[in-house]
């Protein structure tokens, strides 16, 4: 079963900003719990943004991107 992208471009450009974000949180919190959390949160919304798949918008038949074919 091929996913069919349900990001768009605004869409994408937030979620590389917000992962940059939580990676760099990640790795300024003192606390090591924190840090793996935040940048394995990071990781997820990075790996979204590039694979331009939200598997949380499947459910909800959200699609932010008007270029696909649905």
């Amino acid at each position: 079963m091929a996913l069919n992208k349900n990001v768009g471009p605004m869409d994408k450009n937030i979620r590389l900003a917000a992962a940059g974000v939580l990676i760099l949180a990640g790795l300024m919190v003192s606390s090591v719990t924190m840090k793996v959390v935040l940048t394995v949160a990071g990781l997820i919304v990075l790996a979204t943004a590039i694979l331009g798949v939200c598997l949380a918008y499947i459910p909800f038949s959200i699609n932010t991107n008007k270029d696909a074919d649905s």
